[in-house]
């Protein structure tokens, strides 16, 4: 079982502003239109959040991987929430095939990087080996941190393989994914096998964990507690609880950071943050 004490280490808070799912009419503070993007990120940013895990939108709403609309959000959030790390997303929702990547050779900070398939609500989310090798090496080739998204154990073992055949630069970042319909549910003797886990196969590898609806306030205390790093936002979750819809992403941003400090975390600064991970540190 994995270690519940607190840890005095600091707590690098990601918010996912927009995802490829939540829409205006599910919650109206949904930022989709680069300018609301850019100024919902600025007031988590200032809430406490140092990782922005960014998708875009089309004129309609709908996700795409339009290269040209993730640099228009880079430079903005460069701009205004200066030291963020930016990590974009290659999600399967976004785009088919190597279309997933085509913003990477915009050199973000990370980007999102499943190794593997699962079950999705409605389809199978769908990695092949082919296009995530294809992935991982325009993420080297572009010095892009990936963020392992593990929706299942397996992507786990998968990531720490690639590692060991040069695919991935380490140490490797791993966020455990729970609670997506038809994936793992949000379930704690699972959670902390994946923390035993990664200690066991990949011990200078760091780790968040990302829960989704109701299941994302629960995850930020389980990962928090257990010395761990922590997903936010409304991409995951669009209400701050029964009943109430999330004012901004900065609200559940200061939700996570009041978690911080039940379990006497401090929140990560951006430096900090980008020191943790090993990334560039920026003026």
């Amino acid at each position: 079982m994995a270690d519940n004490s607190s840890s005095t280490s600091p707590c690098i808070i990601c918010v996912a502003i927009t995802g490829s799912v939540p829409r205006k009419e599910h919650n109206p503070a949904v930022p989709v239109t680069i300018g609301e993007q850019i100024e919902s990120t600025q007031e988590a940013f200032e809430a406490g959040a140092t990782i922005a895990h960014c998708h875009v939108r089309d004129e309609d709403q709908n996700p795409t991987s339009d290269p040209g609309r993730f640099a228009r959000l880079k430079e903005g959030l460069e701009k205004h929430c200066p030291g963020m790390i930016i990590q974009l997303s290659t999600g399967g929702r976004s785009g088919t095939g190597h279309e997933r990547g085509g913003m990477l050779p915009l050199k973000p900070d990370m980007a999102s990087l499943s190794v593997g398939s699962n079950n999705f609500p409605t389809r199978v989310y769908e990695n092949s080996p082919d296009l995530v090798d294809w992935l991982a090496e325009e993420m080297l080739q572009n010095d892009v941190k990936p963020e392992i998204e593990a929706f299942d154990a397996s992507h786990i073992f998968q990531a720490v393989k690639m590692q060991g055949e040069g695919k991935l630069k380490g140490p490797l970042h791993i966020q455990f994914v729970m609670g997506v319909k038809n994936a793992m549910p949000v379930d704690k003797h699972v959670f902390d096998f994946y923390v035993e886990t990664v200690k066991r196969i990949a011990p200078d590898a760091t780790w968040c964990g990302a829960g989704i609806a109701q299941g994302q306030i629960l995850l930020n205390e389980w990962s928090i507690a257990a010395g761990g790093h922590t997903r936010t936002g409304l991409e995951d979750n669009l209400r701050l609880g029964k009943g109430v819809l999330a004012p901004s992403n900065a609200a559940l941003v200061k939700k996570a950071a009041e978690l911080c400090e039940k379990y006497e975390r401090p929140v990560a600064t951006w430096q900090q943050a980008r020191q943790i991970l090993g990334l560039r540190q920026v003026a």
